[in-house]
């Protein structure tokens, strides 16, 4: 019995022991615990080119976090950008704060930092007791490099004459930061080119004058550097406004007739009248082709391909004009408008149709209203279009020679009849053809301003 009891004493000793230290290895373990706090920074910037909101989150699910501290680090020298204790608050700090978020932001005035690269560095620590009662230490660095300072630019070529929906070149220097440059136009773009020898940062850009630019127009040189930042500087342009004629179209209902089934994969399921249905061509379809003809600017090459005055299709009279007015009336109403953006040039039926000028082919197919159609890269955001084919004959990539055959005039698209509308594209921007085929005109305009390139080198 005394045997019994002295089993039974010793067992709850060994269990009490045992709970005793387990309950003490719980506890070193908790107060000790390895798991660092967790650190989430946002935006990340490679550049800093002015002051800077940060949003930073910080956390620790354990022990909790003690403190946080941002820094900046440059040139040997260590600034504080933001800094937070946090209170130990209740029984293994339960109390505590175990997540946390802010904002904060760098402004490189007011800290004074220099050009050049930026350390930054956010140091998170909590509430463990290891690293001799320290706590855990969670580290985030981010490399930046300060750059608040805009690219040049200047224009070379002097002065600059363009027309009412023509095209211009003006020849620049952007400073070696420069990393995208060229000339808006109101509110649109037309990227620069590195000259064929681009020493001290020559460049060229084409650009076009859209029809619609009326009087009050802003026409500008631009340059963007690596962080983002940009400047500009005038440059003497002139815009010479042009009177573009008036045409009135009557649509008949024969030529619905003719046209319309031409387009029936484009108004399957569609009901309505047979004018409903030209109108929902002439104006939804249209306006998809002209964005697939815009997008072709991506595909251009950065080198200069064309040479010399642009080639017209052969023994061919002038059909319609570009920047035509067209009024169309159905039944002796005004049922739409519409502006013409390339010249009609109608030979015999079926004439063989040349490259204006070398280039390569960034488009061949069916192009909508414009039904068989083929687009010429020529470089530097200069590109021209052929529509209405009967034919084709070249393909995707091939590369063409100026006079080479690339197809056969048609009627195909929106065609009333056998004939070829002639297109030239700057940056996406249908521009005067006639311009092009001009001698004097390129002279002027082109010749001379890449001549200013050999003086300046």
């Amino acid at each position: 019995m005394l045997s019994k009891k002295r089993n039974t004493g010793l067992y709850l000793t060994v269990t009490l022991i045992v709970v005793v230290l387990g309950a003490l290895a719980w506890f070193l373990i908790t107060i000790f615990e390895s798991e660092k706090p967790q650190i989430q920074l946002a935006p990340l910037p490679e550049f800093l080119k002015a002051e800077q909101a940060f949003k930073l989150d910080v956390g620790d699910m354990k022990r909790g976090l003690r403190n946080v501290k941002v820094s900046l680090k440059q040139g040997g020298r260590e600034i504080t950008a933001y800094e937070k204790a946090f209170p130990f608050e209740g029984l293994f700090n339960a109390n505590g704060i175990h997540q946390f978020e802010t904002t904060f932001s760098i402004d490189p005035d007011r800290l004074n930092l220099a050009q050049g690269r930026v350390d930054l560095e956010v140091s998170v620590r909590d509430y463990s007791r290891r690293n001799g009662g320290d706590g855990n230490l969670a580290v985030l660095s981010h490399e930046m490099t300060l750059d608040t300072i805009p690219p040049a630019i200047r224009a070379i070529s002097r002065l600059h004459y363009v027309n009412e929906g023509g095209a211009g070149l003006v020849v620049y220097q952007a400073s070696s930061d420069a990393v995208k440059s060229g000339v808006y136009v109101n509110e649109r773009f037309f990227p620069g080119y590195p000259a064929a020898n681009p020493a001290d940062g020559h460049h060229v850009c084409y650009f076009g004058i859209p029809l619609d630019i009326g009087k009050d127009h802003n026409i500008t040189l631009w340059a963007e550097d690596k962080a983002g930042n940009r400047s500009t500087a005038g440059f003497y342009c002139r815009v010479r406004h042009k009177r573009f004629r008036t045409e009135k179209i009557n649509i008949t209902d024969r030529f619905l007739e003719k046209i319309l089934p031409y387009f029936a994969h484009y108004l399957k399921g569609m009901d309505g009248d047979e004018i409903d249905k030209f109108l929902k061509i002439n104006l939804e379809l249209r306006k998809e082709n002209t964005a697939t003809f815009a997008a072709l600017k991506d595909r251009t090459t950065p080198e200069r391909l064309w040479d010399g005055v642009w080639l017209r299709l052969n023994n061919a009279a002038n059909m319609a004009r570009f920047g035509d007015r067209r009024s169309y009336y159905y039944k002796g109403k005004e049922v739409d408008q519409q502006t013409h953006l390339g010249v009609d040039l109608a030979s015999l039926a079926h004439s063989q149709v040349q490259a204006a000028n070398n280039g390569i082919v960034i488009f061949a197919g069916q192009m909508g209203i414009y039904g068989k159609t083929v687009v010429l890269d020529h470089g530097q955001g200069l590109a021209s279009t052929y529509s209405h084919l009967s034919g084709i004959n070249v393909e995707l990539g091939q590369k063409v020679g100026k006079g080479d055959i690339i197809g056969v005039t048609g009627q195909t698209g929106l065609a009333g009849g056998d004939h070829l509308h002639f297109g030239v594209m700057v940056n996406g921007l249908f521009v005067n053809p006639i311009e092009w085929w001009d001698s004097h005109w390129i002279e002027n305009n082109v010749t001379r301003k890449l001549e200013l390139l050999k003086a300046a080198q």
